[in-house]
């Protein structure tokens, strides 16, 4: 070679004249080669992305049919600032072997790569690819390696890439054959919404997946998982089979189990489909003061706006009502505490709704949390109130970095916001209303995010809602979530969502009718509500905040979720006629427009 590496070309001559000798002179070396190539296989499931994410595990990422490098699909994923986007897969490969692992991908720093090798992990990567470039790289595993994770991502914040075609090249393995079906599967402790199951080990098996009435709605690792996410007095059948490399059994025999009646959440004297609203009692702004006793016999829930602590972590919540100065035609407390007996008499739940946007709320110890208990009860007593609506916003609530588990949250403002919530309900007993309106940052956004993430970065606050209302979900009445001022939401069918129409409230509500696995985590799954717990949250008008939707678009959400008509590209999980109904941002608003958002509902609901 010169100086430049390049080699000589009467050199260049030579050598091939010398390899075209010695493959003429070894007759059976191409034969080999090619023997060798065909033990090779591309171990890599739907790396094509034909089955949408079937087989990987992904964050902030969907499948298109736009742009491809092949067939019909590819992997879309967009980096956000704590988060690299990255898909994977688990790939069963034979030690000490050799593999190639290649794919096409499209934009700014996107990565291919393989973990878990038991010799030297690798990557490549390409700054920028404006077209479909290729990416290649190979390994070795180790001695003992028999399962290595392949994976693709972006770079924090860098913008969405794309990824098809992916291939991991190399000596196949013999999957087996799938086990045995599981046997002597048994009915444990049975609450209101739970059914506890455990059932006999399999030998060969990696795992287990849990059917419920066929359907098949989590995986276990173990002979043990508890099903939640149920309806009250309700029967249900279970089965269970065994997984393993080579695919999955054959079910199990069939066990059933009724679940409890529960306490219903306090819900049970609301009608069947409820119209909530808040009313500004403590201020006045644009809408004006309304007086409760001329809010119209439509409104079902009237959450008082709002009870706010002294300071961020006495827990000490005040209610003031609206001063004259600022509200000229407000009430007296006699005829106050007089118009809600007359609500209240005609069927209708007048609550306090502790926080909105100023009203920060930080129970870091439990003395706050002692006097949250005291002082929210002194409100509930005065005014005679029928329960309390949470409506936590800001910074109120955010999870500790070690906080990673929604079913058992250690965050202290969590922990004793749950603990105060429970005295409470226990203290009025069984008609006691309790209801929350988190922002889709608190719950949804939990499907993608939560907490600060594995490895940190990300915002605290995302679905830190989640461990509060999974603890309360037996006695909670209503949730709804405040589908406005909202950033856009990925759904369950990993595409983002933005306000401003029906499919917006048909995603978000949908993930609660039907669960969703936190951060990503199929092991870790939020479970549903019930439908008669879930009211949709909307503004009353333009006035009222970002993301107001007209009445047509209102029934087309309706249609979409209770009737399964009308749902435009979103395919729910489900049809839930018994959806309890909608909450709006505000009375006072709606007043201000006419009464459009009300007439609209009885319009619907008759």
């Amino acid at each position: 070679m010169d100086r430049s590496g390049r080699v000589r070309p009467f050199l260049r001559r030579r050598l091939i004249a010398v390899c075209t000798a010695t493959v003429l002179a070894v007759p059976g070396l191409a034969a080999l080669s090619s023997a060798a190539r065909a033990a090779d296989a591309d171990l890599a499931r739907n790396g094509g992305f034909e089955s949408g994410l079937d087989s990987w595990t992904c964050t902030a990422a969907s499948t298109v049919n736009s742009p491809v490098r092949s067939g019909g699909s590819a992997l879309k994923a967009t980096p956000a600032g704590s988060d690299y986007a990255q898909c994977s897969q688990t790939v069963t490969v034979k030690p000490d072997s050799q593999y190639t692992l290649s794919g096409y991908v499209r934009g700014s720093y996107v990565y291919l790569g393989a973990s878990g090798t038991g010799t030297t992990d690798v990557s490549t990567w390409t700054q920028s690819a404006t077209d479909w470039q290729q990416l290649t790289t190979t390994f070795r595993t180790g001695a003992s390696t028999t399962r290595v994770t392949i994976y693709t991502h972006g770079w924090y914040g860098t913008g969405t890439y794309y990824a098809d075609d992916l291939s991991l090249v190399g000596p196949g393995v013999d999957a087996g054959q799938p086990p045995a079906a599981p046997t002597g599967l048994a009915v444990g402790t049975v609450t209101s919404s739970s059914v506890a199951l455990s059932w006999s080990g399999v030998a060969g098996a990696t795992g287990y997946a849990v059917y419920r009435d066929g359907v098949k709605v989590q995986t276990a690792t173990g002979t043990s998982a508890t099903v939640s996410g149920l309806s009250a007095s309700t029967a249900y059948s279970f089965q269970v089979a065994a997984t393993n490399d080579a695919g999955e059994s054959a079910k199990s025999a069939t066990v059933t189990a009724t679940t409890s009646a529960g306490s219903g959440g306090g819900s049970s004297d609301l009608p069947a489909h409820a119209l909530v609203g808040y009313l500004h009692a403590s201020f006045a702004n644009g809408a004006g003061y309304t007086r409760i006793a001329d809010v119209p016999g439509s409104w079902d829930v009237i959450d008082l706006a709002f009870g706010e602590p002294t300071s961020t972590t006495s827990g000490d919540i005040r209610f003031t009502r609206c001063p004259v100065t600022e509200c000229p035609t407000v009430e007296s407390d006699a005829d106050f505490k007089a118009a809600i007996k007359a609500k209240q008499a005609a069927g209708k739940k007048v609550l306090i709704s502790i926080g909105g946007q100023n009203g920060q709320v930080q129970l870091t110890t439990t003395a706050a949390r002692d006097t949250f208990v005291s002082s929210v009860s002194k409100i509930i007593d005065t005014y005679g109130l029928d329960g309390l609506d949470i409506d936590f916003e800001g910074h109120s609530l955010s999870l500790d970095a070690s906080d990673t588990n929604f079913k058992s949250p250690t965050t202290p403002v969590i922990v004793n916001l749950i603990s105060a919530l429970k005295t409470l309900k226990a203290k009025y007993g069984s008609k006691f209303v309790l209801s929350m309106a988190p922002e889709t940052f608190f719950v949804q956004l939990g499907y993608q995010y939560y907490g600060t993430g594995k490895w940190g970065g990300q915002d605290p606050r995302a679905g830190a809602y989640l461990p509060v209302i999974y603890a309360l979900r037996d006695d909670l009445t209503l949730l709804h979530v405040q589908d406005y001022n909202s950033g856009s939401i990925m759904g369950l069918d990993n595409q983002y969502h933005s306000m401003g129409g029906a499919d917006f409230h048909i995603a978000m509500t949908d993930m609660l009718l039907t669960g969703f696995p936190v951060a990503g985590d199929a092991n870790n799954v939020f479970p549903p509500l019930r439908p008669d717990q879930i009211a949709i949250g909307m503004p009353a008008s333009t006035n009222a905040g970002n993301g107001y939707v007209p009445p047509t678009e209102v029934n087309k959400a309706l249609d979409c979720l209770t009737k399964k008509t009308n749902c435009g590209s979103y395919a729910t999980h489900g049809t839930w006629p018994g959806l309890r109904g909608l909450m709006t941002w505000s009375i006072n608003w709606d007043r201000y427009g006419s009464w459009e958002f009300q007439k609209n509902f009885d319009g619907y609901f008759g």
